[in-house]
């Protein structure tokens, strides 16, 4: 481990005396025993193009156009889609476990057995839909409003949500307790304009999901003619709890999404929700709740009385049969799955060993987890990381310190902020256990239920509870990182700490321009248009001086503007407002990297290694790690839904407000991705 890890852990200690010496100490040059570093060759740049043009594409062109997307997958390369060839690992590892002979209880012994569960197709097709019948004869026993709310309870607490959505999670406002929340659902559809967009490509998803309604209600007994009916019911009552929902673009406002209430003026006010015995039956026991979306649970408690109780007892075996379709038969498999590809444009189903090593990630994945960090993650590689973090964490810093905008007091309280971020690198400190989830090789339903019911019961226990602040919220072989405000923490899971984003032998200028990068980019969402309303300790609370505030929200207003002009397919463009926050992570991410990066031996260089200098190589990183191509369908998906602008705007877009950009590459006026200085977006 690095010197200035060792000294940084004993500063911390130090940090509730002087957070101002904590910065100050930041200022000294990291110190550290340098790593093996081996130089990678850099490989497929097509030099025909000008970088400034499309830099994406300059690094990325030969190939792009060269490979394919397999036909199990709705797309190939880097970021997310690593998980394919991560599944593919899980799944060794899988198999290899479910043939050994593991003690009951044990690790190996429920992952194994869990697999070799869902591996077992012959046993499952000839179950066919018989273990969701006795769910199904409950729905038939709902007579009224209270023994339909009833039911809803019951399968919440299997984590199955249907028109309630129960969590508990830490308070907006006093992060130290976990308090109970309820947010909008509801949906079949994956949000509420796909039920108001007209466009071709959405009414054909509108079809898609209604013909899918139909098709399970018959695979469960409905003739043709009356599935269909059931369908178009179920699409239009999914329709009127969408008129309630708040947009993506409105579920971004923190405080307008925190409505903590007495559960006894809630009960008030929603009679026929009927919160106080909803409550009782979830097993939460508590006198306030925070409702998100008031507007919703408003509608529900109308569409409870207006809506004949036939019509709710459809909805409801419509979203029984849905939840559980991938853990039944083939025919209920295939079915979700026809579905599914019109959404992503997948053209084949997943092998099932694919599918089940996902399935066993998502259910039991800290126990995986084990497994897989004890195969595939080095210790070595969580000391490189920590000092990379360490030293972008320094260099953020110093760029908050240069900041022209901002008032030194507000820099002061920044810098606290940053200085007491916690790092969490490759998996848990402390695993969790799940002694209350009982395998069996030959129950692969049951196995779902049971893990699904004790994660509820974990959720549960925590309420009105101190939180943990070791617990992670991904496993540790997602491809994935991320930042949680409540607890003011990054985190990086073993999943994504391979390449191209960080390869522990190679040199600073790749895991710089690549882990560095996304470092960077966690870093940022602490000071983003959401994270900044947070403080230190994970509270919604003001830190800010008036005035430095309007100017960073004239700033965050200059990223929405510049990404909404950005054309992505046909006529399609970024929504701005809606993915501002992971693109104002994008352009400081990019920035703090780089100064990080100058602060190395070989950042301080201009040595070509390979025809490419430092700097071209850090940048050229940068493009690799959203080395990306997808199909048509899942690319107009993402648009709509994921708050992440698509790969290739991930590196142009940030490169066109980095200064460092156009030296390295000679990028000239009349370049693509020109942008006069004055017009290049600073915020940190």
């Amino acid at each position: 481990m690095s010197c200035f890890a060792i000294h940084l852990k004993e500063i911390i200690q130090a940090m509730k005396n002087s957070v101002i010496l904590l910065i100050t100490i930041f200022a000294i040059t990291a110190c550290s025993n340098p790593p093996k570093k081996e130089i990678v060759p850099i490989t497929g740049i097509d030099s025909t193009l000008r970088p400034g043009d499309n830099f994406f594409r300059y690094v990325n062109h030969k190939w792009y156009d060269s490979v394919q997307i397999p036909s199990s997958q709705a797309g190939v390369g880097a970021y997310m889609f690593m998980n394919y060839p991560q599944r593919l690992r899980l799944q060794g590892i899988l198999d290899s476990v479910s043939q050994s002979d593991n003690s009951d209880g044990s690790v190996g012994q429920k992952v194994g057995d869990f697999y070799a569960s869902g591996m077992d197709t012959v046993t499952i097709n000839k179950r066919g839909y018989n273990p969701i019948k006795p769910i199904l004869a409950k729905i038939e026993g709902i007579s009224d409003i209270s023994s339909l709310m009833n039911f809803v309870a019951a399968e919440t607490k299997m984590n199955n949500s249907s028109i309630i959505a129960f969590g508990v999670s830490p308070d907006d406002k006093n992060s130290s307790i976990n308090i109970a929340h309820v947010y909008q659902t509801g949906l079949g559809l994956p949000d509420r304009d796909y039920y108001f967009n007209k466009d071709a490509s959405t009414l054909a998803i509108q079809q898609a999901y209604k013909k899918y309604l139909a098709t399970l209600f018959q695979l469960t007994g409905s003739t043709a003619e009356a599935a269909k009916k059931d369908a178009n019911l179920v699409y239009d009552l999914d329709k009127q709890l969408a008129v309630s929902h708040k947009t993506r673009v409105e579920l971004r406002d923190i405080k307008a999404n925190y409505n903590k209430i007495a559960v006894t003026a809630l009960a008030n006010s929603h009679k026929n929700i009927g919160w106080i015995d909803l409550l009782n039956n979830l097993g939460a026991k508590t006198d306030s709740i925070d409702v998100g979306q008031p507007a919703y649970y408003d509608t529900l408690n109308k569409l409870l009385k207006t809506v004949p109780i036939d019509s709710w007892k459809l909805y409801q075996k419509a979203n029984t049969i849905n939840r559980y379709a991938n853990a039944l038969s083939k025919d209920f498999v295939d079915a979700s799955f026809e579905y599914a590809k019109v959404l992503s444009g997948q053209a084949v189903q997943k092998t099932r060993g694919e599918k089940m090593a996902s399935s066993v990630d998502n259910y039991l994945g800290e126990a995986l987890g084990q497994l897989y960090v004890k195969k595939y993650f080095p210790e070595e590689a969580k000391e490189r990381v920590l000092d990379l973090v360490n030293n972008l964490q320094k260099a953020y810093a110093v760029r908050i310190d240069n900041l022209a905008w901002m008032s030194d007091s507000t820099k002061i309280k920044s810098k606290e902020k940053l200085a007491a971020i916690t790092k969490k690198i490759g998996y848990p400190d402390k695993w969790k256990n799940y002694n209350h989830v009982n395998i069996a090789r030959d129950t692969y339903f049951e196995n779902v239920v049971s893990a699904a019911t004790a994660a509820y019961e974990l959720k549960l226990a925590k309420l009105d509870q101190p939180v943990d602040k070791s617990e992670w919220y991904t496993t540790p072989s997602t491809v994935t990182a991320y930042n949680n405000p409540s607890a003011n923490e990054i985190v990086f899971p073993a999943g994504i700490l391979q390449p191209p984003y960080f390869d522990n032998n190679a040199d600073d200028a790749l895991n710089y321009g690549g882990i560095g990068m996304v470092i960077g980019h966690e870093l940022t969402h602490t000071f983003d248009d959401q994270g900044a309303q947070f403080d230190k300790d994970g509270n919604v609370k003001n830190w800010w001086t008036k005035d430095d505030y309007e100017n960073f929200k004239s700033r965050i207003q200059k990223v929405i503007d510049m990404y909404s002009t950005f054309t992505v397919l046909d006529s399609i463009h970024i929504k701005g407002a809606m993915t501002v926050g992971e693109n104002t992570a994008d352009i400081a991410g990019i920035a703090v990297a780089y100064d990080a990066f100058k602060m190395t031996k070989e950042g301080q260089d201009s040595t070509k290694i390979g025809g490419f200098t430092p700097d071209q190589r850090f940048f050229i990183s940068v493009a690799k790690i959203w080395r990306v191509k997808m199909k048509d369908e899942f690319l107009r998906l993402w648009i709509n839904n994921n708050p992440h602008s698509p790969p290739v705007w991930r590196v142009n877009g940030p490169l066109m407000n980095t200064t460092p950009f156009y030296k390295a590459f000679d990028v000239k006026p009349q370049d693509s991705m020109f942008l006069p200085k004055k017009d290049r977006i600073t915020i940190w």
